[in-house]
């Protein structure tokens, strides 16, 4: 019998191995997850140091410095090794580079595993969610075993052990179950779902309405302008999503609203960050630079615009970001150019 035509049983004699493609600050953290749950857990890396430091400090001194991930994690600069083995692979690279590094690594998937992606975003030539990617890259035989993993979860949060939910959507129910059941501890709580396209595209627009939010935040227009815009951006959200063919319910879920609040409003959020940064007055290429990660919503940002107007779906807030992101609008403008739309409803018929 493949091992995962049945949900997991956690509470059998040891853990499983489990491969986490990303080396990360959110794979690292999803790594420390699993270890915690016994699964002894290899990371594949890019960065040679990082992956020394996992095998010799358990630690991620770049992305999580100070952090312990566990005795069962480890690292390595090599895919075959890192799947050698496994019976369940976390993908978590950055959106832009989940093409490329699925199309080189999934020669040593092992067969019949649960394939986790918990990366979020669309990209920017094929206007494809992470889901619609995998489906072209992963051959048939594969493709029953993907699942995608989402909602509000800081890593850093997350691999001190704080208290974090999230969902698992997946077409087929026993491989969200199995990832549910892979994940699950005292700190981290896994739903499941059948709607993938809804926790996908939740996942990737929260991101633009975070820096939609920061600005707002670094203009300090305060805190009825901020949950204005969150309110707008998630119906903007649902009506991308829906005309994808996601449930409504999901975007009001931990994937939707759950996600967009915690990347709005919490510190630790990148998107956030650049949006307040441009807010203030300094200009993306700079922010970038002196953050040193991926802050998701700059390309998607690019990419939502484009599938909207594609779609024709109106989304003025992803608009006036995307623009201020990549076509030099200004964000004291992009204001004013919101609250000056035409009246309107606040729901359509």
């Amino acid at each position: 019998m493949a091992p995962w035509t049945r949900p997991v049983d956690l509470d059998d004699n040891g853990g499983m191995r489990a491969a986490v493609i990303g080396g990360g600050s959110w794979g690292s953290a999803l790594a420390s997850v699993l270890a915690a749950n016994g699964h002894r857990v290899r990371i594949w890396a890019r960065d040679a140091a990082i992956a020394r430091a996992l095998n010799e400090q358990h630690e991620n001194p770049r992305y999580l410095p100070g952090i312990p991930l566990g005795d069962l994690v480890s690292g390595t600069t090599d895919l075959r090794t890192a799947l050698d083995g496994a019976e369940l692979v976390l993908l978590a690279t950055p959106s832009h580079a989940m093409r490329a590094v699925v199309t080189e690594a999934h020669a040593y998937f092992p067969p019949h595993v649960p394939i986790v992606s918990a990366s979020k975003g669309i990209e920017n030539d094929t206007l494809l969610t992470m889901d619609e990617v995998l489906d072209e890259v992963l051959p048939p035989e594969m493709q029953p075993y993907l699942c995608y993993l989402s909602g509000p979860s800081f890593a850093k949060e997350t691999a001190k052990k704080l208290p974090t939910a999230v969902v698992v959507a997946a077409h087929w129910v026993y491989i969200a179950r199995a990832a549910q059941k892979a994940f699950t501890n005292d700190f981290f709580r896994c739903y499941t779902s059948p709607d993938v396209a809804g926790v996908e595209l939740g996942g990737a627009l929260k991101n633009v309405i975070a820096i939609a939010a920061g600005v707002s935040d670094g203009l300090e227009l305060g805190n009825n302008a901020r949950a204005g815009l969150m309110t707008r951006g998630l119906t903007e959200v649902s009506r991308l999503a829906v005309k994808r063919g996601a449930n409504p319910l999901t975007l009001a879920g931990l994937a939707g609203m759950g996600d967009l609040v915690l990347t709005c409003t919490g510190e630790l959020s990148r998107n956030r960050h650049v949006g307040m940064e441009l807010g203030r007055g300094q200009k993306l290429p700079d922010i970038l630079a002196a953050m040193g990660q991926v802050a998701e919503g700059v390309r998607t940002a690019k990419s939502v615009h484009d599938l909207a107007q594609k779609l024709g779906v109106e989304m003025p807030i992803h608009d006036c970001t995307y623009r201020m992101l990549h076509e030099g609008l200004s964000p004291k403008r992009a204001i004013v150019e919101l609250m000056r739309r035409e009246l309107g409803s606040e729901f359509e018929a």
